[in-house]
């Protein structure tokens, strides 16, 4: 009778403890948060705004009772550290687990062993894309310059698990290898922090620190003929800052890490308040002269302060598509585009926002079909133009340009992925063709 007293007891408790996170559902605390870069599920509402039934309203729930039930955080964090200290694996693909308590973020596990390396053509593409961007900048005044965020375990591979890494070059060495034949200012901050001593990534977070991004600051001003010596401090180590891969593994860990903290004076004024470094726009005035205007991804974070203590003004935007038609409304001096090496695509997937380059192509020779594909959608930020896209409709060779012919000349088009392209036309005029395997020229405006 004991023994059995037990057995149910036994399974009755286990059965409260399967219970706990539902039924923790119901007490009155406020949704969580996740940890890293993921986001939760939100409440849905049995109603839209217009006061109709959600259809997907049951499908929402499921959803957000698997993102929002009650100890989840805790539960997710005692898991990951089990499976660490255990199994020395990983309980996310977006975090992988590296030697002496380096972690680095999945998504840079391809560029790192060369799987689905660009094509030629992409390559050729993205480096023509930003030569585009590049002399429409110089025509509005302003110079350009462009640089890549290296991958943590491109720089810092010896804390990486058995994984081989690539032996033929990268993307981005293939790409900084193509924009030196476009005449495109290419800042190689790969060259700039392998030529340091020491490591300027955290350990726990998948972005340079204080002191790394300091060095990038100098960098980028040396790039644009301007000084500046962050990277010469003062600094001091403050252990406050927890990385956004420890985070994803331990939501409700504690653990935080030494950061190189600037201890110097910046001269930073904002426009409008922000509320974190992560906002889409930030908008500053500084301790120094001329007007920057800088597209900048979350390595921007630490990046901007040192920046924006450099110009007069600066414009630090998130948008992608790069939002071109600014360099005027700013008035800027100095345009930065400043991408991360994982994410090297988005150069062939996004168009800017800028009135397509014209071109001539009358003298010389013209190979291809032509397409009417087209597609047009009038320009939210460019009044009086339209996003025109397209796809080829036969393959272009690996370093041709592409030319829309329009019923008033010829535009070069930004190159995509996918044989697709887009460009931004006026609205009266009507694109009619698509020339190719062409050394197209620009014409002057």
């Amino acid at each position: 009778m004991k023994k059995k007293r037990f057995y149910i007891a036994f399974t009755a408790l286990i059965l409260l403890l399967c219970l706990i996170p539902s039924l923790g559902m119901l007490l009155p605390a406020q949704e969580g948060e996740a940890g890293g870069n993921q986001a939760l599920s939100r409440a849905p509402a049995l109603r839209d705004p217009e006061g109709r039934w959600n259809p997907k309203y049951l499908a929402q729930v499921q959803d957000y009772a698997g993102d929002n039930f009650y100890l989840r955080q805790e539960m997710i964090t005692a898991w990951s550290a089990l499976n660490a200290r255990v199994f020395g694996s990983s309980i996310t693909e977006e975090v992988v687990l590296g030697a002496d308590g380096w972690l680095y973020f999945g998504d840079t596990l391809p560029d790192y062993a060369g799987l689905a390396p660009m094509t030629d053509r992409e390559i050729f593409s993205a480096a023509r894309n930003l030569s585009l961007m590049a002399e429409y900048c110089e025509n509005q005044g302003a110079e350009f310059v462009f640089t890549v965020a290296p991958n943590k375990n491109s720089l810092y591979p010896e804390h990486m698990p058995g994984l081989s890494a690539a032996s033929a070059p990268s993307n981005a060495e293939r790409l900084a290898e193509a924009l030196e034949g476009q005449n495109v200012n290419y800042l190689d901050c790969f060259q700039l922090f392998w030529g340091q001593g020491e490591a300027l990534y955290f350990k726990t977070d998948s972005h340079w620190n204080g002191r790394g991004a300091a060095l990038a600051a100098d960098a980028v001003n040396e790039a644009l003929g301007r000084f500046s010596s962050y990277f010469d401090g003062p600094f001091i180590s403050e252990e406050t800052h927890k990385g956004d891969l420890y985070d994803m593994l331990y939501p409700a860990g504690e653990g935080l890490e030494a950061d190189q903290v600037y201890s110097g004076e910046l001269a930073i004024e904002y426009d409008v308040p922000i509320r974190s470094a992560e906002n889409l726009t930030i908008m500053t005035h500084g301790g120094g002269e001329e007007s920057l205007l800088m597209f900048r991804d979350s390595f921007g974070n630490n990046l901007y302060p040192y920046l924006a203590d450099s110009f007069n003004t600066a414009l630090f935007s998130r948008s992608m598509p790069y939002r071109l038609d600014l360099v005027s409304q700013r008035e800027a001096d100095f345009v930065v585009a400043e991408l991360v090496e994982r994410n090297l695509r988005y150069l062939i997937q996004n168009v800017p926002v800028m009135p397509a380059p014209r071109a001539d192509i009358s003298e010389v020779s013209v190979v291809g079909g032509y397409s009417a594909r087209f597609e047009r959608t009038p320009a939210d930020n460019l009044p009086g133009y339209d996003l025109v896209t397209g796809v080829l409709s036969g393959e272009a060779d690996p370093d041709s340009p592409v030319v829309v012919t329009a019923n008033d000349g010829c535009y070069e088009a930004f190159l995509l992925e996918d044989n697709r392209l887009g460009l931004y036309l006026p609205e009266n005029v009507e694109p009619l063709g698509v020339a190719y395997n062409c050394a197209a020229r620009e014409a002057e405006t």
